[in-house]
């Protein structure tokens, strides 16, 4: 399975290809499932341009890439659009229109309780496990590690020389990760080699202008459905 991660945390300073409204999102989004992606991962935004938890820009995000694409979406609940765990919470709690899914990032203050606020509302929680934290040691002891959609193996090396290294001692460390399905994914200069790692190993994992703004060969990305594209041909649907 292919993700697409349509933005990320990125702003208009990163270039004119990142899609910031709900309908810029929604067009990159059409184009990438077009290309071959089959789940989404957006960050909705802000006015101002950063990365919101707010009801309101999470149903008009929610609503325009559902009209553009019929594949399941989800959002962010990363600590840096909302710091506070109790209004994290909060946040998920007021949502009018709900995501397919959401990832929870494992090392944060407040995890266990964003996710038992997700699943509550029937919302598949991804659990974020980043390389360089205690995640995987806490999601192993979690309760709610069987509950999970899924697991994202997410190394955070962005060096392409050690990315790859850096992924297998990862998926050690998550080990049987309660029986749920790993997706692995790169940033970075690590994206592509941590991609082609994923594809030998048959398991899912994702692409797009969050993770990356380059090509293999360091050519810029033009679009979210190109890097789709080249990524399907590295590491297959």
């Amino acid at each position: 399975m292919m993700q697409v991660c349509v933005n990320g945390a990125r702003g208009a300073s990163d270039g004119a290809s990142i899609p910031m409204s709900p309908g810029a999102m929604a067009e990159s989004v059409a184009q990438a499932v077009a290309a071959g992606a089959r789940d989404v991962h957006v960050h909705p935004k802000s006015p101002c341009g950063q990365d919101t938890l707010a009801p309101r820009a999470v149903a008009a995000t929610l609503e325009a890439v559902r009209s553009a694409a019929s594949v399941p979406v989800g959002v962010t609940t990363g600590a840096w659009a909302e710091p506070d765990p109790g209004q994290r919470v909060a946040r998920i709690r007021a949502w009018t229109v709900l995501p397919d899914h959401a990832s929870v990032n494992w090392h944060e203050p407040g995890a266990e309780a964003v996710a038992e606020a997700l699943l509550d509302r029937g919302i598949g929680v991804e659990a974020g496990i980043w390389s360089g934290t205690d995640a995987a040691e806490r999601f192993a002891a979690s309760p709610l590690g069987p509950r999970v959609l899924r697991v994202l193996a997410e190394v955070t090396d962005p060096d392409p020389a050690t990315a790859r290294d850096s992924a297998r001692a990862l998926i050690a460390v998550i080990g049987r990760a309660h029986g749920r399905p790993v997706l692995l994914h790169g940033e970075e200069g690590g994206t592509w080699p941590v991609l082609r790692l994923a594809g030998r190993l048959g398991l899912a994992t994702r692409i797009g202008l969050e993770d990356t703004l380059t090509l293999p060969g360091g050519e810029p990305a033009g679009s979210n459905a190109q890097l789709v594209s080249v990524a399907l041909s590295i590491a297959g649907g």
